[in-house]
């Protein structure tokens, strides 16, 4: 009878435990590391579109999350100067149209809620990794503190700036995007009543868009700002900031949006980053899971929906390849890479839409929005995502 595979975890965030967790449960002894020092509220809002839910329903966490998430009837695009209604996409209707429904949740509560579930998987933090050595039967990840550990495989899920991925195929070349974004968090109850905090909404204008939407069950705003600057060019998630650089920069949109900045105690900043999709995520008994393999700009909000994916096809694969894990990581590769590639170029192409400079080129995307709602059919969302939305990793497995 064959021995249940050892998995080394490099990363403990979204991805790492949603593969600790299928892991587990498929009979694995997984072992998670992760560099911060505990699980902390970095990261703010996160969207889950209809497929990420249908992830963590194969997880087994779909109740869980849905707890502490919030949902919305619909996403509203809005002009950033007058404050008009350009389109209306309906998210009530997405568990019929797409089998689930759409979340809005809160990274560090996400976080809770897998680690929480997590049975016996060991998690160690404060523990950086520096170099992964990738060999045909065992893989092993070298540690900042001199230690190592070897495994049967070793899964690299540690973000964009991947040592794991530096390790297995060198350094990357990801591209300023010239654009650089805030985030804050407001108190549901002090958002003026002008504001539609009961629904997610993106106001679009010249040179940037801000997204806001409610979070751990509606009692906070997520607030995202991009705009296109090259005054800041770091690639950081923790730099704090000063509000009055994010009202600067908006000073001339529409007030009831401008009225939200000061209601967050924190606003953070970091420089956009674009990567192209990799060819291969995998050497010897080693590969890559969410952002290390497909970072992607956020214009498509799947980020985390694709790591929760990955976490459930590479648990399938490693449990039914037991006697090759080699082969399983390339179906895995097989399996993920075709659908990570069209999110990645979907999302830079979105990218180049929401920040139109023209007023006519903003007038014909506007129309097309408006008219995608009203006569787009079965896919009638404004962004023409129905084919991310419609997939579902349960179905993947059977």
């Amino acid at each position: 009878m064959l021995r249940q595979p050892r998995i080394a975890i490099i990363g403990g965030g979204i991805g790492g435990l949603a593969a600790a967790l299928a892991l587990e449960r498929r009979g694995a002894e997984t072992l998670v590391y992760e560099q911060s020092p505990t699980l902390s509220e970095i990261g703010a809002g996160l969207n889950l579109t209809p497929n990420a839910v249908k992830a963590l329903r194969a997880l087994g966490l779909e109740n869980e999350v849905g707890a502490v998430a919030s949902t919305s009837d619909f996403l509203n695009i809005r002009d950033w100067k007058s404050g008009r209604y350009i389109s209306r996409t309906q998210r009530g209707d997405f568990s019929r149209k797409y089998g689930a429904p759409n979340w809005t949740v809160h990274r560090a509560d996400l976080l809770e809620v897998l680690a929480g579930a997590l049975q016996t998987t060991k998690v160690h933090y404060g523990v950086r990794c520096t170099a992964i050595e990738a060999g045909d039967r065992v893989a092993a990840a070298r540690f900042a503190d001199g230690s190592t550990v070897e495994a049967d495989v070793v899964i690299g899920a540690d973000g964009i700036h991947s040592a794991v991925r530096t390790s297995l195929f060198g350094a990357d070349t990801p591209r300023f995007t010239g654009c650089i974004c805030w985030r804050g968090m407001a108190p549901m109850e002090a958002v003026p009543d002008e504001i539609d905090a009961t629904n997610g909404a993106l106001w679009m204008g010249p040179h940037g868009h801000v997204v806001h939407y409610p979070v751990r069950r509606g009692e906070l705003l997520n607030i995202v700002a991009h705009f296109d600057s090259d005054a800041w060019t770091e690639e950081s998630w923790t730099r704090e900031c000063d509000v009055a650089e994010v009202m600067a920069t908006y000073a001339r949109w529409h007030p009831a949006l401008t009225r939200l900045f000061p209601l967050s105690e924190r606003w953070y900043k970091w420089a956009l980053y674009d990567r192209d999709p990799p060819p291969r995520w995998s050497r010897g008994r080693a590969t890559l899971l969410g952002d290390s393999a497909h970072a992607m700009l956020p214009y498509l909000g799947t980020g985390a929906g694709m790591a929760l994916e990955d976490a459930c096809v590479l648990a399938a694969a490693i449990a039914q390849q037991r006697d090759d894990l080699g082969a399983a990581l390339l179906t895995y590769e097989r399996l993920r890479i075709p659908r990570a590639r069209a999110a990645v170029l979907g999302a830079r192409q979105r990218a180049r839409e929401n920040h139109l400079a023209s007023p006519w080129a903003r007038l014909k995307r506007n129309l097309k929005f408006a008219l995608r709602e009203r006569f787009g059919g079965a896919d009638n969302t404004a962004f023409q995502v129905g084919w991310l939305y419609d997939y579902d990793v349960g179905r993947e497995l059977q």
